[in-house]
């Protein structure tokens, strides 16, 4: 039995991807505001590119955005901290929202608990999972959770607020060559350096899953350590990502 209530919601706003970022950011001042309950959010993305704000003061940002357009992937301004990262549908988005009046102090006690709770779900599944960056990963992260100490498969960052913080990722299921494709234009308009055999996924390492297997897993993880249960966006949340919607567009 977990330790703790924490509400799941798996719906997405695919055909909106700002939208689907507000709607993450809305539930973060919500359950600051002890208007909504702890929240993990699991949900299939749309084809996305999401930019750090270091991205967004590149000289390059407006070229990456078009090269990422040009190839049918929007581009939004991510809600979390780090560079340019890539939602697909074969990927599994994920934001883990918890009520903290001191959120400042705990930042890297959320990450050591997700990426643990990561591996431990890419371990059942039968991929060698570690913790931490591989060299020259996309978006490096001392939280990153790799296989065989060589490939990439989940990246996660964080947002504070008041009362609240959001630890929030992805982790890579299938199709690891449109990532390559898709971030190396990216990043070379960013002038980062990363190197494109490094990003990785779970099929690469286990052979074929879904992603209903996939995030079954990830969430029989969450169930060892909180009681889930299921639950919806409220209105009053969806009216709160609308206005911040916007702002999670790129130009």
């Amino acid at each position: 039995m977990g330790s703790s209530s924490l509400r799941l919601i798996t719906h997405s706003f695919s055909h909106r991807p700002a939208l689907d970022t507000a709607v993450s950011r809305a539930i973060l001042h919500r359950v600051s505001d002890d208007a909504e309950p702890a929240t993990l959010r699991l949900y299939n993305p749309g084809s996305i590119v999401a930019f750090g704000p270091q991205d967004a003061a590149s000289p390059g940002f407006i070229k990456a955005v078009d090269s990422s357009r040009k190839r049918g992937f929007e581009a939004i301004k991510r809600l979390a901290g780090g560079h340019a990262a890539i939602f697909h549908p074969g990927t599994i988005a994920f934001t883990w929202t918890i009520h903290d009046t001191n959120s400042n102090a705990s930042v890297n006690d959320r990450f050591r608990a997700i990426s643990q709770l990561i591996a431990s779900a890419l371990k059942r599944m039968g991929v060698d999972a570690h913790i931490g960056p591989v060299p020259g990963e996309y978006c490096s992260g001392q939280y990153s959770v790799n296989a065989r100490g060589s490939k990439k498969i989940m990246g996660v960052g964080q947002r504070l607020a008041l009362r609240a913080a959001h630890v929030g990722g992805v982790v890579i299921v299938n199709n690891t060559a449109l990532i390559r494709d898709m971030l190396t234009p990216v990043y070379e308009a960013l002038n980062l350096k990363w190197d494109p055999c490094t990003a990785g996924s779970i099929e690469d390492e286990i052979g074929t899953i879904t992603y209903a297997q996939a995030q079954e897993a990830i969430v029989n993880e969450f169930s060892r350590e909180y009681d889930l249960y299921n639950g919806i966006i409220s209105n009053d949340t969806m009216a709160l990502a609308k206005t911040l919607e916007v702002e999670h567009m790129a130009p």
